[in-house]
């Protein structure tokens, strides 16, 4: 007897590479969460979504807080790297055009993009939220500390001490205050950057 070959009404099973179907699944999970909310999305709906069995789900991702910290992952990825080009672009000597640069990337960073993004801040989920914020921290101050502190430290002295300490609370206070109070001016925010690093008053002041 001649075996028949898959029919019109044989489904087509797709198969991906174990990168393409870890992406399939996260994206699937960004939008469940936007959709649903974390905390009424299944690994059963993640999986029905993708098309896939639950166990598959669990071959890529122990369970929902693994995802949830994939998803984390890939948001403070996304911030070190504008971290990364702010401090590609900056000019030697522009400190006040750097300070106003960062204080741009900062607000972008923290301004809901997506759903899940704005869900994020949403008081059910804020023990995520303080999750992405602390991991945002420690990311971009290791991001700092390789990049503009040691570049900084080359031509200049730096005035304060205990500098890691000092940027980690400046990192997380500017977080904080443009959450709270978006409507607070640059100059601000600027200002409260300069006193920190005890950069001085800008050039231009006549006080200076």
């Amino acid at each position: 007897m001649t075996a028949k070959g898959p029919t019109r009404d044989t489904p087509v099973r797709t198969v991906r590479t174990p990168d393409e179907r870890r992406d399939e699944i996260l994206t699937a999970t960004r939008q469940l969460f936007a959709e649903r909310g974390i905390a009424k999305t299944t690994i059963s709906d993640i999986a029905a979504r993708v098309g896939i069995t639950r166990g598959l789900v669990y071959h890529y991702f122990e369970d929902k807080d693994t995802l949830v910290d994939a998803i984390l992952d890939a948001y403070v990825d996304e911030f070190v790297e504008s971290v990364q080009e702010w401090d590609a672009s900056r000019v030697e000597g522009d400190i006040e055009g750097a300070l106003t640069r960062c204080i741009e990337l900062f607000r972008r960073q923290l301004r809901p993009t997506d759903p899940l993004r704005a869900g994020l801040q949403r008081a059910e989920n804020a023990a995520v939220y303080h999750q992405f914020v602390d991991r945002a921290v420690e990311a971009v101050v290791d991001c700092f500390s390789r990049t503009t502190v040691e570049a900084y430290a080359l031509r200049h002295d730096i005035a304060i001490q205990h500098v890691r300490e000092t940027f980690s609370v400046l990192v997380y206070g500017l977080i904080a205050l443009v959450r709270a109070h978006p409507e607070t001016e640059d100059r601000v925010l600027i200002g409260i950057v300069r006193q920190t690093l005890a950069l001085g008053p800008p050039p231009s002041d006549p006080t200076a």
